[in-house]
């Protein structure tokens, strides 16, 4: 279904004409509009969204799994691997920019077939170069063309965004990026199916399980997805968002949120391998354990964004990096004791406090803007798209500082303690300014975060 209403744009000028399939009339917020057809419809996108965001997270860690499969034939040092997880992670966040405005430009159909399409080419590169013997260069710029499948992340939920009611923002961005959050976990599993099957020396099959799935995600996308005209792309809404103070606040707590899943997500199973060898003598063994984190941080991540939405984003992410903290201290601990159950558990609890972050913290995006311009959804709109895209890119790009921490940790002092103590600090800079910035009593509190 289609709804295609021939409106007049302001000054009078027809709509331009455009291919494929545009909604040009688009009122999420009239709740008759919502129930009689928005609803059916958004529903539609968001979960042909979900699966194509997921296999971009996928396609975007697939190199967590791949250094599992270098082996000593490869001739590569813990270093060297932490370095190609971080290279696709800071890739994907520097897409994430382009990647927001993309959909307004484009439309949310038509760019999320385009950027579905793209990771084949991550995927058949990879596929082409990974066998022992090559060099280091080569795999850490294949490496670094897995980051396009992280840009998703941004024009999918900029994308879903414009599609929902501010009422229901907080769960439909939560099941959206939690769905899509998945595909880090699930390319784990798949990469702990073919080395217990196929063993360490096929990684390639990996990637052909993926192919088909990135051809059917697109083609979904083509069949069942829709582009909205009212998300017309607003050039100045990135210089106008960059110079709002919350711009930069948000940014910094979502680097505790997803830069932690992203970052230990990527770097978990090189942590087990290198901190505690002695209890896994194959990757296989690691591998089991790996996607246990990135998976419960994925599937509680739509919790977040519905706590939120009942309690308030601040209230919970306050809670969240009070969580956060006690769980670094726990690993450090752990780590300090060798006690590979307790570190376990401290790695699980911050997987999981960084989903529920993740849903808390992208409610609290468009619900700062609705308390600023309460009278003018669209400026509320624009601005919170756009900061979906700025949050989102800097986030992101804490996931590559995770990994540089824990390569800098390992090459000083031989085991993650330095990172974990950084990790504890950061969290405890982040509950404090969350408490300062919108809970605490006082004139510019903005009420409803």
């Amino acid at each position: 279904m289609t709804l295609a209403v021939e409106t007049v744009e302001p000054g009078g000028q027809p709509p331009r004409p455009r291919r494929g399939r545009w909604i040009t009339d688009w009122r999420p917020e009239d709740r008759t509009f919502w129930d009689e057809a928005g609803a059916k419809i958004a529903r539609r996108n968001l979960i042909v969204s979900i699966l194509s965001e997921h296999i971009g997270f996928s396609i975007w860690s697939l190199w967590s799994v791949f250094v599992l499969f270098l082996g000593p034939k490869y001739g590569f040092d813990p270093a060297q691997k932490f370095l190609l997880t971080s290279a696709p992670t800071l890739v994907g966040a520097v897409l994430r920019l382009p990647y927001t405005f993309a959909v307004a430009t484009f439309g949310g159909r038509n760019w999320t077939i385009f950027s579905a399409l793209m990771l084949l080419v991550p995927s058949i590169l990879a596929g082409i170069i990974l066998e022992p013997g090559v060099s280091f260069t080569t795999l850490l710029l294949v490496a670094s063309v897995a980051g396009v499948g992280g840009g998703n992340f941004a024009s999918s939920m900029a994308n879903i965004n414009a599609f929902y009611p501010q009422r229901l923002k907080g769960w439909a961005l939560g099941i959206n990026a939690g769905g899509g959050n998945i595909g880090v976990p699930a390319v784990q599993l798949v990469g702990l199916l073919v080395l217990a099957t196929a063993g360490a020396s096929h990684p390639r099959l990996i990637i052909l399980i993926y192919l088909p799935l990135i051809v059917i995600a697109a083609a979904l996308a083509a069949i069942y997805m829709d582009n909205l005209t009212h998300a017309a792309n607003d050039r100045h809404a990135m210089r106008d968002v960059i110079k709002d103070r919350h711009a930069w606040i948000m940014s910094l707590l979502y680097i505790g949120t997803f830069g932690s899943f992203i970052g230990f997500g990527f770097a978990f199973g090189q942590v087990l391998l290198v901190q505690f060898k002695s209890d896994f003598d194959t990757p296989v063994k690691a591998a089991y354990l790996t996607f246990l984190g990135p998976l419960l941080g994925s599937l509680i991540r739509p919790v977040g964004g519905a706590l939120a939405d009942r309690f308030g984003g601040a209230k919970i992410t306050f809670w969240n990096f009070v969580g956060m903290a006690l769980g670094a201290t726990l690993v450090l601990v752990a780590s300090r004791q060798h006690s590979l159950p307790l570190f376990l558990t401290g790695f699980i609890a911050l997987f999981v406090f960084s989903g529920i972050g993740n849903g808390s913290t992208y409610k609290m995006i468009p619900a700062i803007f609705r308390a600023k311009y309460p009278a003018d959804e669209n400026q509320s709109r624009r601005l919170a798209t756009a900061l979906i895209g700025v949050a989102g890119a800097v986030g992101a790009a804490g996931g590559v500082l995770v990994n540089l921490a824990f390569r800098q940790s390992f090459l000083a002092y031989k085991t993650g303690d330095g990172a974990y103590i950084a990790f504890l600090a950061f969290y405890a800079v982040c509950f404090a300014v969350t408490w300062f910035v919108y809970l605490r009593d006082s004139p510019r509190k903005l009420e409803g975060v």
